[in-house]
């Protein structure tokens, strides 16, 4: 309401105010309603330009960061990063099958101590953004819901259900008041500002017709009736109700997003994909800094405010956490690896980025858009506020195989392929996308000393049932049989074979097998058949293998493997795996159908996990054996070793296995999956993060349950992770860094008195450079760790790097032709010239 006040009528303005007053005195004397001075309440409120915290507009960057994918110990360090880099935000979802997997009993310790997290988060002044689901994807299990819902009478997941939106309602406010409880909103005081309900609803929303309509409805006014003091967003649904601001998921908003369906929301970008998730069986998978910057950039000139990038640190999914085929280790792309490493230049260029965008913040959140045409593939969009000299433009060519020249204000810029150059006082170029001049870093795997001794090796080999106890004619469906307690799920059933069944005496027979996934063994009268498996894309396949039968009663037996529940999709309380369709092919009599002829009896996961043989309470339960060089499929292998030297991060390479899961300690490490090939006739992961919070000094205990017969544990080795390969590669034409700028008094001015393009190298932690192990200013080829010369290159090249550089923690060099020609001869005319580097960092006996 807006109350209209008149000089005419002081008496009323006095009257306000003495009320106004008395009502502030009543608030400060409860003691819940007082505030201290550290932790003021903040009004989050929005308009068309951006979401305004305490009054004042925010320029928001802001990176996903999942609590469960890595451990507490490691969060402070991954917090810390992410604030380096620039964030000012950290987003996360909330998991209900982490905090509630039993109904009713929830879970808030280790990694699911989502308070810690959060206030860690607040202890380095960043905001949070909190996406409680109750639906999340996320490639993660079930897509966050608990089994146990599945099994609840009438329910259907996600839609105008009277069951779901129980439990959903009970869920959401058993979150929500825990946050309030700990006044970690914004208007408590605390650092959420912002919050998400469902997640990406307009994917299932037409299977459901209106029950889809009323449900999204339903959920906006569930969290806006708890006046918590914070906006929500609705990600991917574009007719998010009020007051909820619809937001944009994807890579490219800028052009892909329609914009807010009301003026007087915000444009929010809820997940920028710095890279693509991967699933067993795939190839490599990367998304250049370069076009991520780009997209960056072109959001915020088209009046973005927010952009969040998922992931900004992947982490593991330990356990059985992941979702159906998905790795276990999670968006490792990301500017932050698995292992909460600096990955660059991912991590550098968007910090920079960053810096770039704030320069322009002014002219962002106070000026007035404009946009020009000058060619067909270049567009100039520039911000300014009247009255004032306050202006900030992006200039944008849009052709991905040749630069453009673009006149701006008087002055030609040449702007490289598919990129954006950031001016932000309409004449320096502080920023250019296609320019990456951060370092950049390969990843190292150690072969730890200390850890690799000599394993020895028990193994203990889990008994194949012949037959099972069961009343099913069809075989029971894999995730109702398992409820998410294993992955691992038996079948049985025997047959009969007569005389004259066989076409031939000892004849062949075919045993053919369709399954809704994901894997499946199979033995015959005790002998193993062999295996087969889907795909992510392909969930469904075939078995089918030539078998020799015997007169008389014949047994098969199945066993039914997950890799995960599904996480996407509608009606996902409905969703089906494991064998459908049993058949033998090639008899007299024609196919024998034992699906709904037989009866098949079944039983849930393997001896070892009910005994708990991972952990060493359950070691002595069973009678383990030394490994002789060869054993059989679904065999334990147990062992101890100590813990790697140093305090890098560590990890298990699977090395000569085949498919599984591993413990450390107890702990799931992961399911991993050596024997799925990508394209490139590699697994798709190797090497399976351990935290160090596993690790004790010595006799750690190893355990793995090994599906394939035949591997070679010997193979596996413990390696310790660093990114020490520091390197560098400039052009001498590119754009200065950012960090030469500031603004004061609404002008961009220099820091220095000299700005220059160098190229800086930087250690982490204690270590200096230690060698310089390539060196060429030309034009060099590869990539960091794999540089080559080209046909040019200074002579004094390394000479020059090792004066800058040796025995320093960080160094810059200057990236023209007076440094690296001392003889001043070009050594490459009529090149712009490029500047390779790659230095060792290590450690001093004194660090």
């Amino acid at each position: 309401m807006r109350i209209q006040y008149s000089s005419n009528h002081p008496w009323l303005l006095l009257a306000i105010l003495i009320v106004f007053l008395s009502f502030s005195g009543a608030l400060s004397s409860t003691g819940k309603e007082k505030t201290t001075s550290k932790n003021p309440k903040k009004e989050v409120t929005y308009d068309g330009t951006s979401l305004i915290i305490n009054g004042k507009r925010e320029l928001l960057y802001s990176g996903s960061i999942h609590y469960p994918r890595s451990t507490p110990d490691m969060w402070p360090k991954i917090i810390k990063r992410a604030k380096q880099g620039g964030l000012n935000t950290i987003q996360t979802y909330v998991f209900w099958n982490v905090h509630e997997p039993v109904q009713g009993k929830f879970n808030f310790s280790g990694r699911a101590d989502l308070v810690k997290f959060i206030k860690l988060i607040e202890k380095n002044g960043m905001y949070v953004t909190l996406r409680p689901g109750p639906f999340i994807q996320a490639e993660w299990n079930h897509g966050g819901l608990p089994y146990w819902l599945r099994e609840v009478p009438g329910i259907f997941f996600r839609t105008d259900n009277k069951p779901f939106k129980e439990h959903t309602e009970r869920y959401v406010k058993v979150i929500l008041d825990k946050m309030k409880e700990e006044k970690l909103f914004a208007s408590q005081g605390g650092p959420i500002i912002l919050g998400q309900i469902e997640n990406e609803y307009s994917a299932v929303e037409r299977a459901y017709k209106e029950d889809g309509v009323n449900y999204i409805k339903w959920a906006a006014k569930l969290v806006d009736s708890m006046n918590l003091g914070i906006p929500w967003v609705m990600c991917k649904q574009n007719n998010a109700p009020d007051p909820m601001i619809n937001a944009c998921n994807g890579r490219h908003c800028g052009d892909t997003f329609p914009g807010p369906n009301k003026k007087n929301k915000p444009s929010v970008w809820t997940e920028n994909w710095t890279t693509q998730f991967r699933v067993f069986g795939d190839p490599p998978a990367h998304r250049s800094v370069e076009d991520i910057a780009y997209s960056v950039a072109r959001f915020f000139s088209k009046n973005g405010s927010h952009v969040n990038y998922y992931m900004y640190h992947g982490g593991t999914n330990f356990g059985r956490t992941s979702a159906h085929y998905v790795t276990t280790r999670y968006y490792d792309d990301a500017p932050l690896d698995e292992f909460g490493l600096e990955r660059e230049p991912k991590y550098g260029h968007l910090k920079l980025l960053h810096n770039a965008l704030n320069l322009c913040k002014k002219a962002l959140l106070w000026g007035h858009s404009r946009t020009e045409k000058p060619g067909k593939e270049t567009e100039i969009r520039y911000y300014e506020q009247p009255g004032t000299k306050v202006c900030a433009a992006f200039l944008a060519n849009n052709n991905t195989e040749a630069a453009e020249t673009i006149k701006f204000k008087g002055k030609e810029y040449v702007i490289p392929p598919r990129s954006i150059s950031i001016l932000p006082d309409c004449k320096t170029v502080v920023y250019s996308t296609a320019e990456v001049i951060s370092q950049h870093t390969s990843r190292n795997y150690i072969k730890s000393k200390k850890a690799n001794k000599k394993f020895d090796f028990k193994v203990f080999t889990e008994t194949v049932p012949s037959e099972l106890k069961g009343e099913s004619y069809v075989p029971i469906e894999l995730y109702g049989l398992t409820e998410d307690k294993t992955d691992y799920g038996w079948y049985t059933t025997n047959f009969k074979i007569g005389d004259n069944d066989l076409k031939k005496k000892g004849g062949k027979a075919t045993l053919r097998i369709a399954s809704l996934g994901h894997a499946l063994h199979v033995w015959l009268n005790g002998e193993y058949l062999g295996n087969g498996h889907g795909s992510h894309e392909e969930k469904s396949f075939v078995f089918q293998k030539q078998i020799s039968l015997k007169v008389g009663e014949n047994h098969l037996t199945m066993l039914g493997v997950l890799t995960g529940f599904p996480d996407s999709g509608s009606y996902l309380e409905h969703r089906y795996t494991g064998p459908r369709s049993v058949s033998i092919l090639g008899l007299s009599p024609g196919p024998l159908d034992l699906t709904e002829k037989n009866k098949w009896g079944n039983k849930v996961g393997m001896e070892g996990e009910k005994l708990g043989i991972h952990a060493e309470k359950g070691l002595k339960k069973v009678k383990w054996q030394k490994f002789s060089g060869k054993a059989p499929g679904l065999t334990w292998y147990q062992t101890q070793f100590d813990a790697p030297e140093s305090k890098s991060s560590v990890a298990i390479r699977m090395n000569g296995m085949g498919k599984g899961l591993i413990w450390v300690n107890g702990e799931g490490v992961g399911r991993y999956w050596m024997s799925f090939l990508s394209p490139l006739k590699m697994p798709t992961q190797v090497e399976y993060h351990i935290p160090r919070s596993f690790l004790k000094p010595k006799k750690n205990l190893l355990v793995i349950f090994e599906e394939e017969p035949n591997v070679r544990p010997e193979l596996i080795d413990f390696v310790i992770i660093n990114r020490d390969t520091v390197c560098s590669y400039i052009g001498e034409n590119y754009t200065p860094s950012v960090r030469h700028w500031t603004k004061k008094n609404d002008k961009v001015q220099a820091i220095t008195d000299d700005v220059f393009l160098t190229a800086n190298l930087k250690c982490s932690g204690a270590k200096k450079i230690a060698a310089v192990e390539f060196a060429s200013f030309g034009n060099p080829n590869g990539i960091c760790g794999n540089f080559t010369l080209g046909s040019c290159n200074a002579p004094a090249s390394k000479q020059v790097i090792e004066k800058y550089c040796l025995g320093k923690s960080e160094c810059d060099i200057p990236v023209n032709k007076i440094t690296f020609q001392k003889d001043k001869k070009d050594s490459c005319p009529k090149v712009v010239n490029m500047l390779a580097v790659q230095v060792k960092c290590g450690r001093s006996k004194k660090n």
